[in-house]
């Protein structure tokens, strides 16, 4: 009996909760609740999506600056050995350039010089032909000529066993002194021929 009274009372307390559950409106506020949960659910997804399609562009931006920088670096490289080798082929040229310009400089001054000794023989000629009031004896002018040659000036003062004179080369003069009577006509012939050079 005591039973049947505890389950009476257990049976009215629960249509109390359920009756005071169906007044409070707490289904409609869960309700709600699950609603806002789902829309911040679907945000939150739609957020993640937008920051991972973000992160992708991001990764792709990147693989394509960095592919970017190596091209250009390689281009670069390339580039340097270019120029390397131009400059060298450019130093080679300018070398080979400032060497044919001297060398020109060289055969010009070589040039002019022949000129003006074609010049002063031609002169000599000249006034040797032309001269007809005055015979020049052979032996001056046969020294004229071989001083015009030979570019050697004869000191004619000193005993006639010494030769002793000048060479006037392209760049120095020499000095001779020859004693005669310890070297044979050869010998004396060989050394006045080697001041003379051969170069034209």
């Amino acid at each position: 009996m005591a039973q049947a009274h505890n389950f009476f009372e257990l049976e009215e307390t629960t249509e109390s909760l359920v009756a005071l559950i169906n007044s409070s409106k707490a289904t409609n506020q869960l309700q709600l609740i699950r609603n806002e949960a789902l829309a911040f659910y679907e945000r939150h997804e739609e957020t993640r999506n937008v920051l991972l399609q973000i992160i992708g562009d991001v990764r792709q931006v990147e693989e394509e600056v960095c592919q970017r920088l190596l091209d250009t670096e390689e281009q670069r490289s390339t580039m340097e050995l270019e120029l390397g080798l131009v400059t060298e082929q450019l130093d080679r040229c300018t070398a080979k350039e400032q060497f044919s310009e001297s060398e020109l400089q060289f055969l010009q001054r070589e040039l002019e010089s022949l000129k003006s000794s074609e010049q002063e023989l031609l002169e000599l000629q000249q006034e040797v032909d032309e001269d007809t009031t005055e015979v020049i004896p052979s032996a001056v002018y046969l020294s004229q000529l071989y001083h015009k040659v030979t570019r050697i000036k004869w000191e004619y003062d000193d005993p006639p066993h010494l030769l002793k004179g000048v060479h006037y080369g392209a760049e120095l003069a020499t000095p001779i002194l020859i004693d005669t009577t310890t070297c044979s006509p050869c010998d004396v012939s060989d050394q006045l021929w080697g001041l003379v050079s051969t170069e034209w």
